[in-house]
């Protein structure tokens, strides 16, 4: 009576053995990511108040990134550099974070937003959406992707400073701590990369990412893609127009990386971009949506440009 038991536990347990190895190798990284954690970190970013470059709003905030990053595994540097401004000199700091990895593996994919927030005289700004989304969703990025040690040594974390211009955009206004990182890197170095993908603005709980015309145009069919395979295709669609980001200065070395933003966003650059306007649904779709074209696009396949 007792040995058709035990000979039937004995292949369940088998069976159980042979499925873990292949239910470990699809890990949907996408189901991990968590929006409310994400938005968790914006909170904390906002209360530190306005965070222009060279205050120390902004230096209470890179404490706290670095400090997450360094929880989830990561190796933080600061690349700190000083430019000319329409104010005159100034200070800026990009953070750069790489995971740990044993012998030479060299990350080949970026994962960008800027962290600070726009200067200005007249309004108290802090940048709940326009600096502190992306900032919130790279940090949890971070936490996730330290789960899967193959996947994170594929990625180096680049957290803006300066990306704001004081007056206007031009070679010599905005987009320092990405023009100054893509000259560092310069043309060369830039062939490890194959791609990037920035995040601006994706927080706004009435979501809708308007990927640039410049967008490259393999990443955008594949963003979109993994938006299909998700269920959620309907936040995504084009904007009218190209867009000076922190992009800009890096498919400008070889880079192809793509602006993930919502420009939609009506209280862009007002004292009104404040947390409630933000949503951890809105921050989940994002996370999620980048997760799987990570997983399933972009480091799936090496030869992916």
């Amino acid at each position: 009576m007792n040995r058709p038991r035990v000979f039937l536990v004995f292949v369940l347990f088998g069976l159980v053995i042979r499925a873990d190895p292949g239910r470990a190798a699809q890990a949907k990284i996408w189901e991990e990511f968590s929006g409310e954690k994400s938005f968790a970190h914006v909170e904390q970013l906002v209360d530190f108040g306005p965070r222009p470059p060279g205050s120390e709003a902004l230096e209470k905030s890179r404490d706290y990134i670095e400090g997450q990053l360094r929880l989830s595994g990561w190796q933080v540097s600061r690349q700190a550099f000083t430019d000319d401004t329409p104010r005159g000199k100034v200070r800026f700091v990009n953070l750069i974070a790489r995971f740990p990895v044993h012998g030479n593996g060299a990350p080949s994919f970026l994962l960008c937003a800027h962290y600070e927030t726009k200067t200005f005289d007249t309004i108290r700004f802090v940048g709940a959406n326009d600096g502190g989304s992306g900032t919130g969703l790279l940090l949890e990025f971070a936490r996730v992707l330290a789960q899967h040690p193959d996947l994170a040594a594929k990625i180096e974390f680049v957290f803006f400073d300066g990306e704001e211009a004081y007056e206007s955009f031009s070679e010599k206004d905005g987009l320092y701590g990405s023009r100054y990182f893509a000259r560092q890197l310069g043309t060369s170095e830039a062939k490890q990369f194959r791609g990037g993908i920035l995040f601006d603005m994706v927080g706004q709980r009435s979501l809708k990412i308007t990927l640039p015309t410049d967008s490259p145009v393999e990443m955008a069919r594949d963003i979109f893609a993994a938006a299909e395979a998700l269920k959620l295709r309907s936040y995504f669609t084009y904007l009218d127009r190209e867009m000076i980001d922190d992009h800009t200065p890096l498919n400008a070395i070889g880079i192809p990386t793509i602006d993930l933003i919502d420009f939609s966003f009506p209280w862009w650059h007002t004292a009104e971009d404040t947390i409630d306007k933000l949503s951890s649904q809105s921050l989940q779709i994002v996370g999620a949506v980048a997760a799987y074209y990570l997983s399933e696009f972009a480091l799936a396949n090496p030869a992916h440009k």
